[in-house]
C-alpha cells in the first residue's frame, strides 16, 4: 500500500504560503503558512496533521486489538498533543476516552500499552509517547 500527499510552497519561509493536497482530496489545496504553523493563523500545519495521524492511528489500532480480544468498543475518542521544541517533536501525548463493555481494567491497560507501542505512527515518530486514559463501561 502506498499513499501520497503534495505540498506546494511559494515565497519565503515567513512571508510565503502554501497548500497541501492529499490523495483522497480530504485536504484539497488546504492553506498553510508561517502564521498557521507558528502563530494562530488560518490554515493547517504539519504538526497538527501529525497529531491527527497519531490520534487516528492509535484509535484504529485499539479497535483492532480490542476486537482480537473479543471486545467491540462503543466509542473511542483520542486527542493528540504534539510537543514541538526547537524544531523537533519531543513528545506525543494522547488523551484517550473509551467506552468498552465487559473489559477489565487490567486487560484494557494491556491493550493500551500494545497500541502505543505498535501503532504505525507511534513507531514512525520514534519519540516519547505518553497517555492518559479513561475507561467507561
Amino acid at each position: 500500500m502506498k499513499r501520497h500527499s503534495t505540498a506546494v510552497w511559494q515565497g519565503s519561509g515567513k512571508e510565503g504560503s502554501g497548500h497541501l493536497t492529499t490523495q483522497s482530496k480530504v485536504l484539497d489545496k488546504t492553506q498553510y503558512s508561517f502564521s498557521s504553523r507558528f502563530e494562530e493563523g488560518t490554515g493547517t500545519n504539519p504538526e497538527e496533521l501529525v497529531a491527527a495521524a497519531h490520534a487516528g492511528c492509535f484509535a484504529m489500532k485499539m479497535t483492532f486489538l480490542l476486537g482480537a480480544e473479543g471486545f467491540i468498543p462503543s466509542n473511542l475518542e483520542t486527542k493528540c498533543i504534539i510537543n514541538l521544541v526547537e524544531g523537533k517533536i519531543i513528545n506525543s501525548h494522547l488523551v484517550f476516552n473509551a467506552q468498552v463493555e465487559g473489559i477489565s481494567e487490567h486487560k484494557f491497560a494491556e491493550v493500551v500499552k500494545n497500541a502505543i507501542e505498535n501503532c504505525v505512527i507511534s513507531v514512525v515518530l520514534n519519540t516519547e509517547t505518553t497517555i492518559e486514559y479513561t475507561l467507561n463501561k
